[in-house]
């Protein structure tokens, strides 16, 4: 057995030097570097709508630049007007009532998402993770000190876990059961009734659940967004809700997220927040403001574009053979299977895992996809299609031009 490394020379922590970067962020860095080097490359990699913020938001943020009382620190919790926006709009949107004392204002979502698992996770804590998961999911409940449970669903359920799932993965160090609907990396969306059966099970063994509903605006056809806390009332003194206006609104570089939930886990996140960055920009802060209390005609508008987005890609990729797509029903991306692909000779070369497959993808066809791995299921690809109409058929069609030339 090696000896233990000495304190002084360890450069990087072990609990820090256990996080991955985040693979979607990697991909799309990647495929901008090619970009700026020249290659026309098409990104499906980034989770960003490719819209500019609404007008009416942008005009928010200018005024506030020009006001001194947005020059000083505020609140670490966040502008109170805002956090009066916010209790106002989840009303609206989720019918479900809060007060300005359950609300803290983030440094977008993925703070938000960390933070809630800080304020509630002690070392050893079990989350059960349904899988496929966001990346930054795992990487938050480790840091936070709890240990990740993934449950896996797959294209034959829509991506959905079962409360028959839930509870084979429930142990006696269970502390939070993790609920995304609409989800990324899969658009799954769970019914109402659904919804309701994961919730009731829930408070059945006194678990908590922590819900980001980030993608709450952004469903298509006859699926319904149900927020879990609004379904089921016994389950809100132990749900914490994460959201924000980065996709609802292409706000994703303002940075501004919330958590809502019971007092004293608020609170605690607060007291932390204070430490880790005090508040968030106040002009951003403004421009949320704006966007929360405006109506949702933009909302409608970029909606419209993603569904019909939706349409057309998972026909173009379901046309590919070997290639099968669940319709997605949310969010903004498809996931689909290629594990049929896998080992198939394709331009002299033969791709073992979705890994290997992305990279010939990137390096054949110019077109940059995230791989399974990231989200915790080999076989599959994560393609956004938050990317003009014109690129995205552009980049399948060279995709279904590569993966046409699989033999075996």
């Amino acid at each position: 057995m090696s000896a233990a490394i000495p304190p002084t020379e360890r450069r990087v922590s072990a609990r820090i030097g256990a996080i991955s970067e985040s693979a979607t962020l990697a991909v799309d860095a990647k495929a901008k570097a090619l970009k700026a080097a020249g290659r026309p490359v098409i990104g499906f990699g980034a989770g960003e709508p490719d819209f500019p913020t609404p007008g009416y938001i942008v005009e928010a943020a200018v005024e506030a630049c020009r006001n001194p009382k947005y020059h000083r620190y505020t609140p670490a919790g966040g502008l109170p007007e805002l956090k009066a926006a916010i209790v106002a709009k989840t009303l609206r949107d989720s019918g479900y009532e809060i007060e300005p004392s359950q609300v803290l204002v983030t440094n977008g979502g993925k703070q938000a998402i960390y933070e809630a698992f800080a304020a509630i996770l002690d070392p050893g804590d079990e989350v059960i993770v349904p899988a496929p998961y966001w990346t930054t999911y795992p990487e938050s409940i480790r840091l936070a000190g709890g240990v990740p449970v993934e449950v896996v669903a797959d294209e034959t359920t829509g991506y959905r876990v079962s409360v028959e799932q839930l509870e084979a993965a429930r142990t006696d160090r269970t502390k939070v059961v993790l609920f995304v609907s609409p989800s990324n990396p899969t658009g799954a969306v769970y019914s109402p009734a659904d919804t309701e059966a994961i919730g009731r099970w829930a408070v059945e063994h006194g678990l908590w659940v922590m819900t980001d509903e980030i993608y709450e605006h952004l469903v298509y056809g006859d699926a319904t967004f149900t927020s879990l806390p609004a379904a089921v009332p016994e389950l809100r003194d132990k749900c914490v809700v994460v959201n924000g206006v980065a996709k609802t609104y292409a706000m994703t570089g303002w940075r501004v997220g919330w958590i809502v939930g019971p007092k004293d886990v608020v609170k605690a996140a607060t007291n932390l927040q204070s430490h880790a960055t005090s508040n968030v920009a106040n002009v951003s802060q403004a421009a949320a403001i704006a966007a929360v209390s405006g109506d949702l005609t933009a909302v409608a508008e970029m909606r419209a574009a993603f569904d019909r987005r939706r349409q057309t890609i998972v026909r173009l990729l379901n046309e590919i053979d070997d290639v099968v797509c669940p319709v997605p029903e949310g969010a903004f991306y498809a996931y689909p299977s290629v594990k049929a692909l896998l080992g198939k000779e394709i331009r002299g070369k033969r791709p073992r895992t979705s890994v290997e497959l992305a990279a010939l993808i990137l390096d054949e066809a110019e077109v940059a996809v995230v791989p399974g791995e990231a989200f915790g299921t080999p076989g599959y690809l994560r393609l956004s299609y938050a990317l003009g109409d014109e690129d995205l058929a552009e980049g399948i069609g060279r995709i279904q031009k590569l993966l046409s030339e699989a033999k075996d």
